[in-house]
């Protein structure tokens, strides 16, 4: 029997093994999470010098065009949720840090098969096939990183300071993400475009595989998080946290409905729906991007530390209520003035960190230990495909269908039923966590 949460007990008191160095736990998993990001972003910031060399418009075989568009479908609305499944039950299974290893080992070595992608000229349909199979193995590990590191990060707190260890889960993935642009700018600001398209994408991929072994070495440092009870007890099955915990899942899903297409919108899609809907300048929208995304990250630690002083919940409502009643607003008033969308940015990403800033903490308090990194991995990852990926289609949909008006609302709906999810979701900052 899973002993209360509330219960005193050595399970549930301080990290799980009295060696554990909270710093280093924090270094391994946001170094290793930021260089998961930027190997999973640099191919989007390069996909038109890949598409010019793997998908020729020029090619003759019908089956180029339908193996990129599987890419860009399979990768982001399928391996995920399979990566979530697999690498969390790999994280309860066998532990946090061997899923960890996994994780970047494999994003490693996709980035390297990226770099090394035969063109279309040189190959064929090979080309396209090793791009897509690299970008699946890519999806695997992103997927399975957020239920792994989630896990690592909470367990790793110091008693009061989840909320601030959680924080660092979005941070790194922001640094991640703006190290992805940065290193793509350089790279286009420092050779000519013939060289960019010949080896300079390459390149960008080639440092995404050195980056991961540097995170592979400093993550085999890390101690496990798991108590010396759970890893002597059996270990659970692949859909143990479906099948025993269906509750909790659905919560888990309820939790990130609103937010993954919150933060989306707001760290992805925005710069493209300024210059769709009312003709911003494509340069200026992707600078101010950059800034608010940099903003963004100073401000993950701000609302974990807050969560652990006054709660989760208090949080979350703020950032649920926020968004319902602000996005409407907030995305109607942006106009072809630098200084309206970048107030717009900054806004929402005030009220987002609501949410990101204590997302890790939230998920792990929902499931009890055994089942922890497979409970959160594939209900998260499911909704994040199914809600946050999609976020630039429904979007463009809207747009198309001559009601870009919409968009704002279908936003706000899915934060407002996420605001009455955390309505009554326990609150878990003052109850210890099981180990």
């Amino acid at each position: 029997m899973t002993q209360p949460t509330d219960a005193p007990g050595p399970t549930q008191s301080g990290p799980a093994t009295p060696q554990m160095r909270p710093g280093r736990q924090l270094l391994a998993a946001s170094v290793g999470n930021a260089v998961e990001w930027y190997d999973w972003l640099a191919y989007t910031f390069l996909a038109t010098f890949i598409a010019a060399e793997i998908f020729p418009k020029s090619a003759d075989n019908s089956l180029v065009p339908l193996l990129s568009t599987f890419a860009v479908f399979a990768v982001g609305f399928f391996m995920r949720p399979i990566g979530g499944l697999l690498l969390g039950a790999i994280a309860d299974r066998r532990g946090r840090r061997a899923a960890l290893t996994v994780t970047i080992l494999l994003m490693g070595g996709s980035s390297l098969l990226l770099a090394l992608t035969p063109t279309y000229a040189a190959a064929g349909l090979l080309g396209p096939v090793v791009l897509v199979i690299a970008r699946l193995l890519q999806g695997l590990s992103v997927g399975g990183e957020f239920a792994a590191a989630t896990t690592f990060l909470v367990e790793s707190a110091p008693q009061g300071r989840r909320g601030l260890f959680s924080s660092f889960q979005y941070v790194s993935t922001t640094v991640g993400q703006l190290i992805a642009s940065g290193v793509t700018a350089l790279l286009v600001a420092g050779i000519d475009d013939s060289a960019m398209h010949q080896w300079g994408w390459r390149a960008a991929f080639v440092l995404g595989a050195v980056l991961s072994l540097v995170g592979f070495w400093i993550r085999r440092s890390s101690e496990e998080t798991r108590s010396a009870e759970q890893q002597a007890a059996p270990r659970p099955g692949l859909f143990e946290a479906l099948r025993t915990h269906p509750r909790e899942s659905l919560l888990i899903c309820g939790i990130t409905t609103g937010a993954t297409i919150a933060y989306y919108t707001w760290t992805s899609y925005l710069p493209t729906y300024a210059q769709v809907n009312v003709g911003f300048d494509k340069g200026d929208s992707l600078l101010i991007g950059t800034i608010s995304l940099a903003f963004f990250a100073l401000l993950q630690p701000l609302g974990g530390l807050l969560s652990d002083r006054v709660g989760r919940k208090p949080l979350l409502l703020t950032f649920s209520v926020g968004f319902a009643v602000l996005c409407v607003p907030l995305l109607n008033s942006i106009t072809q003035s630098f200084t309206s969308l970048l107030l717009v940015q900054c806004a929402g990403m005030i009220l987002l960190t609501g949410y990101t800033s204590i997302a890790a903490a939230v998920n792990a308090e929902v499931f009890p230990a055994r089942v922890r990194a497979s409970g959160i991995g594939f209900p998260y990852s499911a909704t994040v495909a199914l809600f946050g990926g999609t976020a630039p289609y429904m979007g463009t949909l809207f747009k198309d269908l001559g009601r870009p008006e919409a968009f704002p609302w279908y936003v706000a709906v899915l934060c407002l039923i996420s605001a009455l999810v955390y309505l009554k979701l326990p609150e878990g900052a003052d109850k210890p966590l099981e180990r």
